[in-house]
């Protein structure tokens, strides 16, 4: 039997607060959210004056992240180059970028979604609170 890694709620913790840092750090107003690697939700955070659609978007792109087991972006670029039937896939709602997938030796074990700026820069939080793990 093989083992698995996991998310405990202190490496959420840990993330969710790298990831509001970097976001302040710029004066950017977002919502970040944190899934298991079944895309369930973990961790949610609207930060002050977000739009409360953003509560909707950030754990749609992780869902998509952890589910698709890669970067979101991925999915938006195909949408570009024409591929629209990746529209109709079902439980991909988050095809923006900015979901990251969380990768440990190979293996997803979840991965964070953040919306609220322009697509890179809500990447570029992502990875801030998944690199604040280490791993």
């Amino acid at each position: 039997m093989q083992s698995k890694s996991y998310l405990t709620l202190d490496d959420v913790k840990e993330i969710a607060a790298a990831a509001e840092a970097e976001a302040k750090s710029n004066h950017w107003v977002v919502a970040i959210a944190i899934v298991d690697d079944g895309g369930h939700l973990l961790w949610l955070q609207r930060l002050d004056g977000g739009a409360p659609a953003l509560a909707h978007i950030a754990p749609a792109k992780a869902k998509t992240a952890a589910l698709g087991r890669c970067e979101t972006k991925i999915y938006s670029d195909m949408i570009k180059d024409g591929f629209l039937s990746l529209l109709r896939a079902p439980e991909l709602d988050g095809l923006l970028e900015g979901g990251v997938p969380i990768m440990v030796q190979g293996q997803c074990i979840g991965a964070v979604g953040v919306a609220g700026v322009e697509s890179p820069e809500d990447a570029q939080i992502a990875k801030a609170g998944i690199a604040a793990l280490r791993l």
